[in-house]
């Protein structure tokens, strides 16, 4: 019902009101990607993993609505200006100058308030490069009071979340632009009571998503760039979220500075996340143990491990939430050893499925069932009622131990699962308990980057991994059938074959326990020279 009384005529001459002359700030742009604008220009319109080819915008396209709401946000002005010649500035103005045409009136997705959000900071970061016409000028400034209007009444109603938060710090940019002193309070105390749920006190984002942490903090750096452009005070929420959620942002990294893959991430751009966290200008270092976001970090000499030992998201952020309870990935140096298979971005609700159930994870399976019930079209059903996790260190080593009761409804078991890494982080040692209904079958899954090159010994009790660099490890295990097996990472975006090594076993009368190693086997004289942690740089 908002929807068509958006869409009426009673509503669109609501949006009527006295247009300013000119706008009170500029915003520092984002730097974009010149091959995306290259690509843009030649005709190429992708986003959201989804590619329509046309000479120009094709705003009304039959893809999907996140593909049009990428459109219709504007950001990739920021691909354009980066390819920095005329005919992309000439296109800039035309394609900007069209959509003000086309969308004078309220349509679902281009007026969505995140979408509206987007467009707005996109107009403020390029608006003197766009608006060099004084006739495309009035328009877009008519039009931007017009959605400014729009989007303080809507914002604060978007759906929980990054789209919210979003929302919020566009509303914030577009009213200080406008330099209105009580809608810009009001849009500030809606900010901050969306900073008190998402951001949370050891400042990793409520979602526990490694790519919505970035989003995040890029959101409240945007808030904060706007407040600081148009003299306004920073509010004191905003700068503590952001001196919260930079050194949280640092702790999903590894030592190739992309992030680890839970709950619904990719590797990202690791120049875009240097970026994000020069403007944040927050000096905190990664913290060791999140126990707020449910993640702990073990890091000695090159060796880096995360692992997830927390609960599910709250509802309304588990979108993109996956069963991987007490997952964990490796990295040494620059390379990386043990990682989850990512997550699915296309349209094939299978594989977005197969991506998020725990098989796709290095932890352990029990009856080939997932630890968490999980919805079809995003978020989790059900999960566990209690997650535990405790830490210890001593001379550089450090041990953390987590257990998760999630296979217990359906199942009558509880996992837990302890990592041990030494103080030089040459040995990783784990071990994994089954405790509960007997005669269940489990697996314990370590999924293999594509660029490990994995091979059984001759007695099949191990399995040598070498890196790319060329320096090897083995996985020994005690109280589980070793094997090896296919896998797929989708961490970069696109689908790559990889290998897995896969520790059986049975929950008998006394429960299950295996215990497993990963220990850096001797250096030989070619050995190529250990990479540096990117932290290190």
């Amino acid at each position: 019902m908002r929807s068509l009384y958006h869409g009426s005529a009673v509503y669109h001459l609501s949006l009527w009101s006295r247009t300013p002359r000119e706008l009170a700030l500029r915003l520092e742009p984002w730097p974009g990607d010149p091959a995306r604008g290259e690509a843009i220009l030649a005709g190429e319109f992708r986003f959201e993993n989804e590619s329509v080819r046309a000479p120009s915008p094709p705003w009304r396209a039959s893809a999907s609505e996140e593909w049009g709401a990428a459109l219709n946000g504007f950001q990739w002005l920021s691909d354009l200006a980066a390819v920095g010649t005329d005919a992309a500035w000439d296109a800039a103005r035309l394609w900007t100058a069209e959509w003000l045409e086309r969308f004078e009136l309220y349509d679902r997705v281009a007026w969505r308030a995140d979408v509206v959000a987007d467009r707005l900071v996109a107009w403020l970061e390029h608006f003197d490069r766009l608006a060099t016409d004084p006739k495309l000028q009035r328009a877009l400034v008519r039009s931007f009071t017009r959605q400014t209007k729009h989007l303080a009444r809507v914002a604060h109603r978007e759906e929980p979340g990054l789209k919210r938060l979003g929302a919020l710090r566009g509303l914030i940019a577009a009213q200080a632009a406008e330099a209105r002193e009580r809608p810009l309070t009001r849009a500030l105390q809606h900010f901050a009571r969306e900073i008190e749920f998402q951001i949370l006190p050891d400042g990793g984002h409520a979602s526990r998503n490694p790519a919505a942490q970035l989003l995040a903090l890029r959101y409240l750096v945007d808030a904060r760039a706007a407040l600081i452009a148009s003299h306004n005070e920073i509010h004191g929420a905003v700068q503590q979220a952001i001196d919260r959620a930079a050194p949280m942002l640092r702790f999903f990294r590894h030592g190739d500075g992309r992030f680890a893959l839970f709950n619904g991430s990719d590797e990202g751009d690791g120049a875009v996340i240097d970026r994000v966290l020069s403007r944040a200008d927050a000096k905190g270092r990664a913290p060791i143990t999140a126990p707020h976001t449910g993640y702990e970090r073990l890091r000695a000499g090159h060796s880096l491990v995360l692992f997830d030992c927390g609960k599910p998201p709250p509802p309304g952020l588990d979108t993109e939430a996956h069963a991987g309870i007490l997952a964990f990935e490796m990295s040494y140096g620059r390379e990386r050893l043990i990682v989850n298979c990512g997550s699915y971005q296309g349209p094939s609700i299978e594989w977005r499925g197969a991506m998020r159930a725990t098989a796709a994870h290095s932890t352990v399976v029990a009856a080939d069932t997932s630890a968490l019930e999980l919805r079809p079209e995003g978020g989790v059903l059900a999960g566990p009622s209690e997650v535990t996790s405790m830490r210890a260190e001593d001379a550089g080593a450090q041990w953390v131990a987590a257990s998760h009761d999630g296979y217990k409804k359906t199942l009558g078991l509880t996992h837990a699962r302890q990592l041990f890494l030494a103080a030089d982080g040459e040995d990783l040692r784990g071990e994994d308990r089954l405790t509960g209904r007997a005669g269940q079958g489990f697996a314990i899954r370590f999924h293999l980057h594509p660029g490990v090159t994995a091979s059984l010994t001759q007695d099949g009790n191990a399995v040598l991994l070498r890196l790319p660099s060329g320096i090897g490890w083995r996985l020994r295990t005690q109280g589980a059938v070793l094997s090896m097996g296919e896998s797929v990472y989708l961490g970069g975006g696109d689908v790559k074959k990889t290998r897995q090594v896969v520790l059986d076993g049975h929950v008998g009368s006394n429960g299950a326990t295996v215990k497993w190693g990963i220990r850096r086997e001797a250096r030989k004289p070619n050995e190529n020279p250990e990479p540096a942690l990117a932290e290190e740089l």
